[in-house]
């Protein structure tokens, strides 16, 4: 399995034609407590970077964005009942869709786990 991420705190962890997606945990940190979690409907059809879903939280909203292009094949359904899982665990338990990849060539512009921390660290 490949984990990558974006500039804009979103990771991808594609196994097959499958990727699932969240927010990593630098992002819930900046977030605060969430309290509510808009996710796509299953069938969604994506490009890369168009928006895949909401997060509130105590001190912000945000929008999430699809790290690839793909179609909603799953959503993490007790993210809208329990969005406290992601303040818990962002990148296990917190994940938000599963998408069907349409273009998984794209990972070209996203960063590895290392580039990721790297960029995290300028952040500060």
């Amino acid at each position: 399995m490949d984990v990558f991420f974006t500039r804009d705190h979103e990771w991808i962890r594609i196994d097959g034609g499958i990727g699932t997606v969240g927010i990593t945990a630098y992002a819930v940190e900046q977030l605060g407590d969430v309290t509510f979690v808009e996710l796509p409907k299953k069938g969604k059809e994506l490009g890369k970077s168009d928006v895949l879903c909401a997060v509130e939280s105590v001190k912000a909203a945000s929008d999430v964005y699809a790290p690839l292009s793909g179609r909603v094949a799953e959503v993490n359904a007790t993210l809208e009942t329990m969005p406290e899982i992601l303040n818990r665990s962002p990148e296990e338990e917190g994940w938000m869709v599963r998408l069907e990849l349409t273009e998984p060539v794209e990972t070209g512009g996203l960063m590895t786990r290392d580039q990721y921390d790297e960029y995290v660290k300028g952040l500060a």
